[in-house]
């Protein structure tokens, strides 16, 4: 995978399946879209960034490991749930409250969890596949 088109097509690629993968997670506790679409198009990215490169890019490019990713992701899924057990309901109900006219709820965490759980499961796999 050593096309100089495929190099510099990514480099373009990367920021902009960034910020429509966080598009989309923000849009998608009130509408479609969410978490697991956005974990899927933000790995995408990487991918694309990571294949021509190789695996020392990837890990120089992402901030964090990918396993990190995946379990503070599975963290803020489970996290969001408390809150319908602390006003008396069913796990995983969730609450809301309104913040200067933008509602906001637990529903954002559990798609920001489903998403960081997407990515990393995705990218450990795409980490394991480029060291081979």
């Amino acid at each position: 995978m050593n096309s100089i088109i495929f190099r510099v097509g990514s480099t373009v690629v990367l920021p902009f399946a960034l910020l429509l993968s966080l598009y989309l997670l923000w849009r998608g506790h009130n509408e479609p879209g969410g978490g697991f679409i956005g974990g899927l198009i933000a790995a995408a990215g990487y991918a694309c960034y990571a294949l021509p490169r190789g695996h020392a890019a990837l890990r120089k490019v992402l901030p964090i490991d990918s396993l990190q990713l995946l379990a503070f992701g599975l963290s803020a899924a489970l996290i969001s749930g408390i809150a319908g057990l602390m006003g008396n309901a069913a796990y995983l109900t969730h609450a809301w409250t309104e913040v200067a006219g933008i509602a906001l709820g637990t529903t954002l965490l559990f798609d920001i969890g489903v998403y960081l759980t997407v990515l990393g499961a995705i990218l450990t796999f795409l980490s394991l596949f480029l060291e081979q």
